[in-house]
């Protein structure tokens, strides 16, 4: 029967060599991250920032700097306008003004100046309306939600595998919620609510792929008994890579369909999880797991780990003889 292998058997690459220059391009795109936060920021959406959103379609190419100086002679100053989808449909953000606070006084104006001034036939498929305590609360929230997973898969990760393990697992997803934050900052895509909802399920795939990993990794350690860590941990990688990369394959697949078909909407869903996928698996692959090699683990302790469960039952045997 034939079977399509995307990994060749017996396959070695030396994951490991390469360690310090994967250390070094991460260090580098998370300072950037960061500088990149304090300079330009991110393009939050209106769950984050509060005010009234609007979606438009005009029934040609919208002139998005004429739409600003409309909406700005009705005395908003904060607008962000952005194309959404095609150069017709317009996302339009009014806040940051007393009386924008008021959706029942924005909407009929925006109404009003937009058919005047812009397009008498333009039609209005949405407007929402989030209070600026509404957003602050949704903001704060959100980001606690994705330090409380990963102190939860931390937790998780120390009491199933050894501390070294951890705080591999630990850097890992850390690097992977950074830089998908600085993949919103480089693309300036809306960071909203959606992105939140992403970043939490790409620490659930990180967290799956690098477990996986970190299993093969302990198998391992009690069958070659004499064989250097550096050794071990690429024949591990090694032999989990067709299964990552088939993983990562599939979901890739899937995500491309959504964000080229599943329309703008989730466009910024789609996006992160793209991205998330691909930092995902190389962060399990080069950060997570020279970090276990860095932190000098070793065998007696995975023996410990595995014996005492085996002690205790060889104990229950000989009370029941």
């Amino acid at each position: 029967m034939f079977r399509l292998h995307l990994i060749p058997p017996g396959t070695r690459i030396s994951f490991v060599k390469w360690r310090y220059f994967a250390f070094a391009l991460s260090i580098l795109m998370t300072i950037g991250t960061v500088a990149l936060y304090f300079t330009s920021g991110l393009n939050y959406g209106v769950d984050f920032l509060g005010g009234t959103l609007f979606e438009v379609e005009t029934t040609q190419a919208a002139d998005i700097a004429k739409i600003r100086s409309t909406l700005g002679d009705l005395g908003f100053d904060d607008v962000t306008i952005q194309e959404f989808g095609s150069p017709n449909n317009v996302l339009i953000r009014v806040g940051g003004d007393a009386e924008a606070t008021d959706t029942e006084n924005v909407v009929p104006k925006v109404r009003e100046a937009l058919t005047k001034n812009i397009d008498p036939n333009i039609q209005f498929r949405r407007a929402e309306f989030v209070g600026p305590q509404v957003s602050g609360d949704l903001k704060r929230q959100g980001f606690m939600a994705v330090g409380f997973a990963i102190v939860a898969v931390v937790i998780y990760i120390w009491f199933r595998f050894e501390w070294q393990f951890s705080i591999g697992a630990l850097a890992a997803l850390l690097h992977d919620v950074i830089l998908t934050i600085g993949f919103f900052e480089v693309t300036g895509l809306e960071f909203d609510l959606s992105v939140i909802a992403a970043i939490l399920t790409i620490v659930g795939y990180s967290l799956n792929d690098t477990v996986v990993i970190f299993d093969r990794i302990r198998e391992n350690l009690r069958r070659y008994k004499r064989m250097e860590m550096h050794d071990l941990i690429d024949l591990s990688l090694n032999e989990t890579l067709s299964r990552t990369v088939v993983t990562a394959m599939t979901v890739l697949l899937a995500l491309i369909a959504l964000v080229t078909l599943g329309g703008p909407v989730i466009r910024g869903f789609s996006a992160a999880m793209i991205w998330g996928v691909v930092i995902g698996t190389y962060s399990s692959i080069y950060i997570a797991s020279p970090i276990v090699l860095h932190l000098d683990l070793r065998r007696s302790q995975t023996a410990q780990t595995e014996e005492a469960p085996e002690k205790g039952a060889k104990e229950v045997s000989a009370k029941k003889a």
